[in-house]
């Protein structure tokens, strides 16, 4: 029997923990890696303990939502919360990193950026990348080959 790949693994994972977001404007999952094992994982979604977007909207300021914490931050402060060397590891997202997710994935060391989507590219992101050594891969989640592993059983 085929087996899936890393790659699409990891990015399946990462479109799982999307359906988690709380945010209503974009859902996004990312998963965090080393030597092939899931470390850690977030979406976009309010502090804990604090109001959602889905339950009362999202709070917009200059064009972003400023209720929700990242999905690419919220996994790397799991790592920290826990003591979990985010150092060489490989971060998987349901999208292209925002600026600020792209400052905080470099200066915790992770190695390797896959993302399944485009979204707003900022230019000095993928700029900021290429200066830290940062590898961009972009993975898209092959639908197919997931529903053919999802349904296997059947």
């Amino acid at each position: 029997m085929e087996r899936i790949s890393w790659k699409q693994y990891f990015m399946a994972q990462s479109h799982l923990l999307s359906f988690r977001s709380t945010c209503t404007r974009l859902t996004v999952g990312a998963t965090i890696v080393r030597d092939n094992r899931i470390i850690a994982g977030g979406y976009n979604g309010s502090i804990a303990g604090g109001v959602h977007c889905i339950d009362e909207g999202c709070y917009v300021i200059d064009g972003h939502c400023v209720r929700t914490i990242h999905a690419e931050m919220n996994a790397i402060i799991q790592c920290a919360k826990f003591g979990v060397l985010t150092d060489g590891a490989e971060i998987y997202v349901t999208h292209f990193p925002c600026l600020q997710c792209t400052k905080g994935i470099i200066q915790a060391g992770i190695k390797a950026v896959y993302y399944a989507e485009d979204y707003k590219n900022h230019p000095h992101a993928v700029e900021l990348f290429e200066q830290a050594g940062v590898h961009m891969e972009q993975v898209p989640l092959d639908r197919d080959i997931f529903m053919k592993f999802a349904y296997a059983n059947e």
